[in-house]
């Protein structure tokens, strides 16, 4: 694979940064794929797997809205998802990609799956990396995704770290505060102890990272429901609330794919004990007045998952889920090489269709 080329595309909706392996699509006779970050992150948490592609296939990876450097618009919670599907929709007219294969990481898979449920036709091959659950993050009880509270209290803007935040709008590099980015990128995006050459430059991707109640975390409201807040209306951790995401229609598209689930053993954030899902806290003694697990329990992500994608399957589609073994939330970081190889597997399969 060749050079990684950084543009702009302007689209109908918004200005896109992306990282790009063959501006024009020149030389990809196989296909595009395109791949899309998570929450505090940006396209260059994909700058190494962008050149381990397969001969063939053109790699893009944009910058969401709200990070790295495609155009600040606001994120409107009470869309879900729609946001940003509907922004890689238009940059997809944009470059002349009618269908594509994706890989979409953590809260990145949110944005894909919403783009499968409202364009099918233009989603082919996916790979769901540490993906968040189809029923959102927060405030959930069983797998079939039952809200705790009717306000859905527990999830969106109020639950994410203060300090957190501010460190990103700092551009805080240290490691002196327990919630600094680079402390929260050790210990939660990574198995800790990882060793990454590249930790700088994906340092700078998460303090890309807008900060604000239009991007992260967004807006928060009071709630009389244990622990005391709500989802806003924007920002990202308001449309990834359950009060606004909704991915169960995933199963009725089985027309998309086939789905590659891949994820790590050891993932501290998308996981049925997860370490920023405020039941799983609650229930450790690290938040005070959890109500208990009758009442609010850890939500169980990885089971909701594998509920979804096991009625897509029942509806005619194909998925495997694969699991890393000493693995965290960034698979394709931690072990890039069985990450490459799991990707060109999924690319070579039958009913991958080419993109354009």
């Amino acid at each position: 694979m060749g050079e990684v080329i950084e543009h702009d595309v302007q689209t109908s909706r918004i200005r896109v940064h992306v990282r790009d392996t063959d501006p024009g699509g020149a030389t990809s006779p196989s296909g595009t794929v395109i791949l899309v970050h998570g929450n505090c992150s940006s396209s260059a948490f994909f700058h190494r797997l962008l050149t381990a592609l397969p001969e063939g296939w053109r790699g893009i990876a944009p910058d969401l809205r709200g990070y790295g450097d495609t155009e600040p618009l606001p994120i409107d919670a009470t869309r879900g998802m729609r946001d940003f599907s509907d922004d890689l929709a238009t940059l997809m007219d944009a470059l002349g990609v009618g269908r594509a294969a994706f890989v979409a990481h953590s809260a990145g898979a949110g944005a894909v799956m919403q783009l499968a449920i409202d364009l099918p036709e233009r989603v082919g091959a996916v790979l769901l990396e540490a993906p968040a659950s189809p029923f959102g993050f927060g405030g959930t009880a069983d797998a079939e995704g039952t809200p705790v509270w009717p306000d859905h209290a527990g999830s969106g803007g109020g639950t994410a770290n203060p300090d957190f935040a501010a460190a990103i709008a700092a551009g805080d590099r240290s490691t002196d505060a327990p919630h600094s980015p680079l402390n929260v990128f050790r210990s939660l995006y990574v198995v800790p102890g990882t060793q990454l050459e590249d930790e700088d430059l994906l340092l700078d991707s998460v303090l890309s990272t807008r900060i604000g109640d239009e991007h992260y975390p967004g807006g928060t409201e009071p709630s009389e429901n244990w622990p005391g807040v709500g989802p806003g209306t924007t920002g990202i951790n308001n449309a990834l609330s359950p009060r606004h995401y909704d991915m169960s229609g995933f199963a009725d598209v089985p027309e998309v794919g086939p789905v590659l689930w891949v994820r790590g053993d050891a993932d501290a954030i998308v996981s049925d004990t997860s370490l920023l899902d405020l039941g799983h806290l609650g229930s450790v003694g690290a938040i005070p007045g959890w109500p208990g697990a009758d009442v609010y329990p850890a939500q169980p992500m990885v089971r909701q998952m594998r509920t979804v994608l096991d009625r897509f399957a029942a509806a005619g589609g194909r998925y495997e889920e694969v699991v890393l073994e000493g693995v965290g939330h960034s698979p394709h970081l931690e072990d890039p090489d069985r990450f490459a190889e799991l990707l060109a597997g999924l690319l070579s399969r039958e009913g991958v269709r080419p993109a354009s």
